[in-house]
């Protein structure tokens, strides 16, 4: 009986290998690939080495007038080339730490409410939606509001701080409106989109699990909230932090309108100040010989800040997460 004659010959050994060790049609496309991000990899870096060198090369004369005592000088005067950065740091991080103290708890709150089943899903949609709204407005439309309308709706409150707590150095000035605390706040609305969309992204990867083993246990909501979804993504929400503090550092416009745009510290409040971003974008255009060279050693000084920022943020979540795991 002769074989059927569907029946086809065995392929050889030789063309199964051939076959198997044939590189895929798409190899060529994945090495091009690659090839485009090392590229791409490669002029970042060098980007940011032109920037460093070029900030450096700028800055030198200052550096070299001035060294490491421009720190904690407080003096700014252009007429006798007189320069210190004491008062610009201070505004600085001293507008960014009120900003965090405002945008850090509510920007959690607003991550909690539309990641967790506490309101109806159509109501959550909306405050999300909202928040993300405030992202898109330009910085200098949030200066010409708080110059405009923030600043006459906020004189009543630190008028009233004033009169009542008066005897904290912190508010013990009388309060003009613009300022230090204006400035911060007005930097905390801006930077709490940022705290909100972060945290709300890490929030929503936990997994479910987490939340229904804990309940199934008899942990009430608010108790599965604080002791397993927060702690699971406290990481993560820490990298939001960093990240909106890395904005409210480099915020320029909307903080140059409300600040007061004065090279002084106070341990009031309610006093004008001034920071780093403020001060290159209100000066530098008019600067010449070593006040252009004290404005460049400041940008190296923000740049250093965000610098230690960014690498404080990746240390601090890399040492949260081995704890984590531990």
């Amino acid at each position: 009986m002769s074989s059927p004659q569907h029946l086809s010959a065995p392929v050889p050994t030789e063309s199964i290998l051939g076959r198997r060790n044939r590189p895929p049609k798409n190899d060529l496309a994945d090495r091009l690939f690659r090839y485009l991000m090392y590229a791409a990899s490669g002029i970042s870096a060098a980007i940011l080495f032109l920037m460093v060198w070029t900030i450096l090369k700028q800055s030198f004369p200052a550096v070299q007038k001035f060294g490491l005592g421009f720190f904690v000088s407080q003096e700014w005067n252009v007429t006798d080339s007189k320069f210190g950065a004491l008062p610009l740091i201070y505004g600085t991080m001293g507008s960014s730490l009120i900003s965090l103290i405002l945008a850090v708890p509510i920007g959690l709150a607003v991550a909690l409410v539309t990641s967790e089943d506490l309101l109806p899903q159509r109501l959550r949609t909306v405050i999300a939606f909202t928040i993300e709204l405030i992202a898109a407005i330009p910085s200098v439309i949030f200066g010409l509001w708080g110059f405009y309308s923030f600043i006459p709706l906020l004189l009543p409150f630190q008028q009233f701080l004033h009169a009542k707590l008066g005897f904290i150095p912190w508010f013990g000035k009388e309060p003009t409106g613009s300022g230090l605390m204006t400035a911060g706040i007005l930097l905390g609305i801006m930077i709490l989109p940022t705290m909100a969309a972060v945290s709300r992204e890490v929030l929503l990867v936990v997994p479910t699990y987490l939340r229904t083993g804990s309940m199934a246990l008899g942990a009430t909501r608010w108790e599965t909230i604080f002791r397993v979804v927060l702690p699971k993504a406290f990481s993560g929400i820490l990298g939001g932090v960093m990240l909106a503090l890395g904005r409210a550092l480099g915020e320029t416009m909307a903080v140059t309108m409300v600040i007061g745009n004065a090279e002084n510290i106070s341990s009031s409040l309610f006093e004008p100040a001034n920071s780093i971003p403020a001060i290159l974008a209100t000066k530098f255009a008019e600067a010449d010989g070593m006040h252009s060279s004290a404005l460049t050693y400041l940008v190296l000084i923000l740049f250093a800040i965000t610098l230690a920022v960014n690498v404080g943020a990746i240390g601090l979540v890399r040492l949260v997460e081995r704890s984590g795991k531990s």
